[in-house]
C-alpha cells in the first residue's frame, strides 16, 4: 500500500459550484443531475461553504417527495449551506484525511490552497483509492 500520497491524486478537480446569489431549487436539481451530493458554495474562487443534498433534504424531514416549491422559495443557499466549512490542503496525507472524515463524521470535505477552492474529497473517493490498492 502506498503511503504518504497526498489528497491531490483522489480529489476531484472539475467542480460543480453554487454561489450565494443561486436559487436553491437550482442548486438541488444540479445535484440530482449530476449525481453529487455536496457542492461547494463560493464567492469567485473563495470557499464560503458547503451544501448537501442530506441540507436540502432536511427541510422537508428528509422525504424527497415533499420538497415542493413553496420549500424552495422559504429558504436561500445561504440559509440551508454549512457556513465555514472544514477544509484540507492538497499536500495532506489520504490518510489524514479519512481520519477527518471518520472522527467527525463528514461526507466530503472541500480542499483549498491558499484560501482557494480547488477540489474535493469524499468517502467514495477514499474507498475508491483503498479498492485501488487491493488490486
Amino acid at each position: 500500500m502506498k503511503k504518504r500520497e497526498p489528497v491531490s491524486h483522489i480529489m476531484t478537480k472539475d467542480l460543480y459550484t453554487v454561489s450565494l446569489n443561486d436559487n436553491l431549487k437550482d442548486a438541488y436539481e444540479l445535484m440530482k443531475s449530476k449525481k453529487i451530493r455536496h457542492i461547494p458554495v463560493v464567492s469567485g474562487d473563495k470557499l464560503i461553504g458547503i451544501l448537501s443534498i442530506t441540507d436540502i433534504l432536511r427541510l422537508s424531514f428528509g422525504l424527497e417527495e415533499d420538497l415542493d416549491a413553496s420549500v424552495f422559495k422559504m429558504f436561500s443557499i445561504e440559509q440551508v449551506m454549512k457556513h465555514h466549512p472544514k477544509s484540507v490542503s492538497p499536500s495532506d496525507e489520504i490518510r489524514e484525511v479519512a481520519e477527518i472524515l471518520t472522527k467527525e463524521e463528514f461526507h466530503a470535505l472541500p480542499v483549498t490552497e491558499n484560501d482557494k477552492l480547488v477540489g474535493i474529497v469524499t468517502t467514495t473517493d477514499i474507498i475508491k483509492y483503498l479498492l485501488e490498492q487491493y488490486k
